[in-house]
């Protein structure tokens, strides 16, 4: 599938990407190269493949979700900067300097 040029730059506008003729030529070459692979992938009959969703055959990888015992707080902050109040204190993200 030949892409236009015109097709190059409406998928440009859509993506915000302000783009040289030179880039559109480009883009609409490699685009399209993309598309006819896709197409030949298309043409291969997978009617009796089963899907893969899971390639390791492991099942709920995931450990248990329990409660445990914690660190103490002094603990937490013993290697803190800053602490304040029993918490870290950073500088202010939105604060003006």
């Amino acid at each position: 599938m030949k892409l236009t040029s015109e097709q190059v730059k409406k998928v440009a506008k859509l993506a915000n990407l302000p783009l040289t003729v030179e880039e559109e030529e480009k883009y609409s070459e490699q685009l399209s190269k993309i598309l006819s692979y896709v197409e030949q992938l298309d043409s291969v009959d997978t009617s009796n493949i089963e899907p893969t969703f899971n390639v390791t055959g492991q099942v709920n990888i995931l450990a248990e979700d329990e409660p445990r015992v914690s660190m103490p707080q002094e603990d937490a902050l013993s290697n803190a900067p800053v602490a304040k109040d029993g918490f870290f204190a950073t500088k202010g993200v939105f604060e003006e300097e």
